[in-house]
């Protein structure tokens, strides 16, 4: 690619801390920021980094990943201002809003099981991926020689990850899991594959 990327997952949110989904504009726009703790997490991140402040900042707008990203841009100083960009909003769970996050387990059964079918409303993983990609395709013509963070949620990192590492993006739960505030180039596997459970 012409440029180097760099994922980075939100810090803890508000969001994390209840254990809901919060994934519809409505409510993560402008609610469920990061928590004390998520913001240190950051800081720590940002501060260990070798990122420097030619860095791009691109972010999704929802609040708990915009507010990392502001926390990343100060301490790195960076030169450029933040990019916020819808398509690296997290996921749409559909029906799930709200929810206990334990029925993330009900969306990745179905993307391992029905990877092209909709179940609750919920984004397919080829979505997801496709408006994902659509970004790094602009950024891409848009940019050269460029260190970009891109600074996202959970499950729209991992299926990037997938995709960028030959797996059919239904897999992406095959990957370790992103944690908060890591972060992960999308230029090498740095995260080990999980066993399979049989």
């Amino acid at each position: 690619m012409r440029n180097r990327y760099t994922l980075m997952r939100h810090g803890e949110s508000l969001a994390n801390r209840k254990g809901l989904i919060i994934s519809a504009p409505h409510n993560a726009l402008h609610g469920y920021g990061l928590t004390a703790r998520g913001a240190d997490q950051v800081i720590n991140t940002a501060v260990k980094s070798r990122a420097n402040s030619d860095t791009l900042i691109v972010s999704s707008d929802y609040l708990r990943a915009r507010e990392t990203a502001e926390i990343v841009h100060s301490v790195l100083a960076c030169e450029t201002q933040i990019v916020l960009e819808e398509r690296l909003r997290e996921r749409n769970f559909g029906d799930w809003e709200l929810k206990d996050h334990r029925h993330y387990e009900n969306v990745w059964c179905n993307d391992l099981s029905r990877p092209e079918q909709s179940t609750n409303n919920v984004e397919t993983v080829y979505e997801t991926l496709s408006r994902a990609q659509s970004l790094i395709d602009d950024l891409e013509q848009r940019y050269h020689d460029e260190s970009i963070l891109l600074v996202s949620h959970g499950d729209v990192l991992q299926i990037l990850l997938a995709h960028y590492h030959h797996l059919n993006p239904r897999f992406h739960r095959s990957l370790s899991s992103i944690g908060n505030a890591e972060l992960r180039s999308l230029a090498k596997l740095e995260l080990a594959v999980k066993p399979s459970a049989a």
